[in-house]
């Protein structure tokens, strides 16, 4: 790969990321050029950014609604950050529209799995271990295959793990942290209700 950096791979890199442009050309330097390397130097450097901010306090933030589909389905969504000055930013307020959207089109249950109910994981591991055991399987392997499906079930299920409608590279948690890196606040998704006519 060559490590010559084009403006074009900076420009892309930003747009992924949020990062600065000194940021991206700084990754791209460290990964000698080659992109996809690039962006997960970003990517780990946002989520330590974004880890160090997961515990401060989130009393300000916005309510968006979002109606789709001729008015057949309508989401309306609470995300908090810190202060008033970043609730009002256009960036805010279009991460706040894109996961409304994002919920509109995905249909999550749960914002994350710590919302799920155990009785609901319990009844799913009952359904798995059931089939496992009718094709046969030993307890070991049935035991990994219920493992390997709840983790299934959660990254359809939860909003926070499910892949971002208009980047299917990363999940709404990495956007998430995304943002509280490139807005310097914490960023949490408080709640939403997803509505569909006639149901």
């Amino acid at each position: 790969m060559s490590s010559k950096i084009s403006a074009s791979d900076v420009k892309n890199l930003r747009e992924k990321t949020g990062a600065g442009m000194m940021e991206a050309k700084s990754a791209l330097s460290e990964a000698r050029g080659d992109f996809d390397r690039a962006l997960e130097i970003l990517r780990k450097k946002g989520q330590l950014r974004a880890g160090k901010k997961t515990d401060r306090v989130v009393g300000q933030g916005i309510i968006d609604a979002y109606i789709h589909d001729g008015g057949r389905i309508g989401v309306i969504l609470e995300v908090n950050c810190e202060t008033d000055f970043v609730a009002r930013s256009d960036e805010f307020k279009n991460l706040v529209h894109d996961l409304a959207l994002h919920i509109a089109a995905s249909s999550p249950l749960y914002v994350s799995r710590e919302q799920v109910f155990p009785v609901v994981i319990d009844k799913e591991k009952e359904i798995y271990a059931a089939a496992a055991r009718a094709e046969g399987k030993t307890e070991g392997i049935t035991q990994k295959i219920i493992e390997g499906r709840v983790e299934k079930y959660y990254q359809e299920v939860c909003l926070l793990e499910q892949p971002f409608v208009k980047d299917q590279d990363i999940t709404i948690q990495e956007l998430v942290n995304q943002k509280i890196a490139a807005m310097g606040e914490n960023i949490k998704v408080r709640r939403f209700t997803r509505y569909v006519l006639g149901e």
